[in-house]
């Protein structure tokens, strides 16, 4: 192919991730050029395949970014932008439209980064949802408190994980949190707490439907782990089980009434204690964090960043697009905060192990079975384990740091 016929992608990112998508795209016959930033420049990433590599410094405005991306572009015409991470979707979306290039815009990416805005269309697709209320007008705050019972969970709502989430147990504790957050308070919303087993489902869309679905429980919520330390589990589910059944549903409903087309999805949902209802809690159009996709991958043989780079190279050249025929395993990881550096997981020795996950102050394992049940005992006896050996505390951080 001639290289003047080769579509060009700009990849975003803020974080070391996305290698296997940048790959995937070479392959397909596209030049992929990365921008990311300047702490990040001596990061494994995919060079050889790489047609230019530029950093710039945190922090920078919108319009900064702008600028230098628009300068880029005097010389290299961009197909596709495409943010890597969740922290850069926003920043996408508004070169986009800045540019006129084809793919989400703000006010679509809002469905996918502002926890407002997609419970607002969620509860209009006629999606189970907590009660919640914007923090904007105080009388409605007022009123709102005095009708839902307490406790309930202030979010921020463009942020990821259970980053920046305070539970409180009584109206004085909020006006007081809000006072505090000055300014800052109409970022947040307030919503009914309520207890459940937490699931997330990792999907892929192409055209308005969801083509691959694979349905996943957590150990103990995300939120309790974050703001309590412990270790961190999660596994796929009995495919065909009355939880895997009811979540495929909602999710297929769901993700094409938020606007997803062509992409990949990362959904989480709860299954209320009290009434057993499963109920929509928030969405990322990016790949799941904390290796979810290798656990995915390990059951599946789906990997969602090569299937990400596919649809979008699809999408742009109007071909078709097929997922590929899933295998029908089990898999689950544990993982925890670690005391030392480079941990030693040796002392594990299951023959369901896969993968030995490496990072930094981290101790982690993949494992898988034809079992389901095989892999949940694991996890459970891994848990224990880790917590034993490895397991360290740290404050909850005001962002993610990977």
């Amino acid at each position: 192919m001639n290289t003047s016929e080769q579509p060009r992608i700009l990849c975003l990112t803020s974080y070391e991730k996305g290698q296997t998508f940048m790959q995937e795209c070479a392959a397909l016959g596209c030049r992929v050029m990365l921008l990311t930033v300047e702490k990040l420049r001596h990061a494994d990433w995919p060079r050889p395949i790489l047609e230019d590599f530029v950093t710039m410094p945190e922090g920078l405005t919108l319009e900064q970014v702008t600028n230098t991306v628009t300068y880029l572009a005097r010389t290299k015409r961009f197909d596709r932008i495409v943010s890597l991470d969740e922290f850069d979707m926003e920043t996408a979306a508004a070169l986009r439209e800045h540019m006129r290039i084809p793919g989400m815009g703000r006010t679509l990416t809002s469905h996918f980064r502002d926890k407002l805005a997609m419970r607002y269309e969620a509860r209009r697709a006629g999606t189970l949802v907590p009660e919640f209320t914007r923090v904007l007008v105080h009388e409605e705050l007022r009123e709102w408190m005095e009708r839902v019972p307490a406790p309930w969970v202030l979010k921020p709502r463009s942020e990821a994980s259970a980053i920046g989430i305070r539970k409180c147990h009584e109206a004085a504790q909020v006006w007081r949190t809000l006072e505090e957050l000055g300014d800052r308070q109409s970022f947040f919303l307030l919503e009914r707490f309520v207890p459940g087993d937490i699931f997330h489902v990792d999907s892929i869309v192409n055209e308005g439907e969801v083509v691959f679905t694979s349905v996943s429980g957590y150990g103990k919520p995300p939120m309790q782990v974050m703001h309590e330390g412990g270790v961190f589990t999660t596994r796929i589910l009995e495919r065909g089980s009355d939880v895997s059944r009811s979540l495929v549903e909602m999710n297929a409903r769901l993700m094409p009434a938020l606007g997803m087309r062509c992409g990949v999805t990362h959904a989480e949902y709860i299954r209320g204690h009290e009434d057993e209802q499963f109920y929509f809690l928030e969405a990322a159009a990016r790949v799941g964090g904390a290796f979810i996709s290798d656990v995915v991958e390990s059951a599946t043989g789906v990997n969602l960043w090569r299937e990400w780079a596919r649809i979008e190279v699809a999408s742009l050249r109007g071909g078709k697009y097929e997922v590929p025929e899933p295998l029908g395993l089990y898999a689950g990881s544990v993982l925890c905060l670690a005391r030392t550096a480079e941990p030693d997981t040796a002392m594990f020795t299951a023959p369901e192990i896969v993968l030995r996950l490496k990072k930094h102050h981290h101790a982690g394992l993949i494992v898988r079975s034809e079992d389901p049940e095989r892999v949940r005992a694991l996890l459970e006896e891994y848990a224990e384990g880790f917590a034993r050996e490895y397991l360290a505390t740290a404050p909850v951080p005001d962002r993610p740091t990977a």
